[in-house]
């Protein structure tokens, strides 16, 4: 059974009754009247109640979906994302700011192994290329659901990293833990469309859009530690920098 919804409409407003329909109930969420997780009742039920046209209801549900605040689940239905992460542009990792949101992350590691560096890893960690780095995939989890997909490179030797002490604490943590004494990082952010393999793995349909962070960390020698390229779902996760006038 779905969430029982107060929607009041206007039928005489020159506002298109779809977006009156998705801002009430974008409202709700807001307010938490529609807590993450919460399941909407079918168009075909919606329509009948409000006396509109499932086409009107349909255009209403897309529109929330595209902004990230609802998702379809097959067999499931219509239901309330659940709330987007936030994060400060700090020196920390995904995981630590998750626990620190009180959203008990998740891993599953992918792949943990020595590769090879080509020249653009060797260039960015300071080595030759051929010079073999440990490379480790991950999937990032907030609540249940998958968040960002991780890839990392570090110099051989750096941390005895394992998939189970992956899956159990954050990178930096364990790097911290190993000794390592990170200082400052360079990070670009970007956005693109997600390529099948990501959407497979994210839950996310093909094309959709993800946010991009590559960051290469430094520790107080100047020695570059660890480098990352990953995806998040934009639906899911956004960042906030302070701005200061100088």
């Amino acid at each position: 059974m779905g969430a029982r919804l107060d929607i009041d409409l206007d039928r005489s407003s020159p506002v298109p009754l779809y977006f009156q329909v998705a801002e009430q109930i974008a409202e709700a969420i807001r307010r938490g009247d529609l807590a993450p997780g919460a399941r909407l009742d079918n168009e075909i039920m919606l329509a009948d109640r409000l006396g509109l046209s499932r086409p009107t209801v349909r255009q209403a549900i897309q529109y929330l979906v595209d902004k990230g605040l609802l998702v379809r689940k097959r067999g499931v239905g219509t239901q309330v994302v659940h709330g987007q992460v936030k994060r400060t542009v700090e020196l920390t990792s995904l995981y630590d700011d998750l626990r620190r949101a009180g959203q008990e992350p998740g891993t599953k590691v992918l792949s943990l192994r020595p590769v090879e560096a080509d020249e653009e890893i060797a260039a960015v960690l300071g080595v030759q290329p051929g010079t073999e780095v440990l490379h480790l995939e991950r999937v990032r989890y907030a609540a249940g659901e998958p968040l960002a997909l991780l890839h990392n490179w570090l110099p051989a030797g750096l941390s005895q990293l394992t998939p189970q002490s992956l899956e159990e604490r954050g990178l930096y943590e364990l790097l911290r833990a190993s000794g390592v004494r990170m200082r400052v990082a360079n990070q670009r952010i970007g956005a693109r469309a997600a390529s099948p393999a990501e959407a497979r793995l994210l839950d996310e349909r093909r094309g959709a859009p993800l946010l991009t962070m590559l960051r290469t960390t430094y520790d107080d020698q100047g020695r570059a530690v660890e480098h990352g390229s990953h995806v998040y779902r934009a639906s899911h996760y956004s960042l906030e920098v302070t701005l200061i006038e100088r």
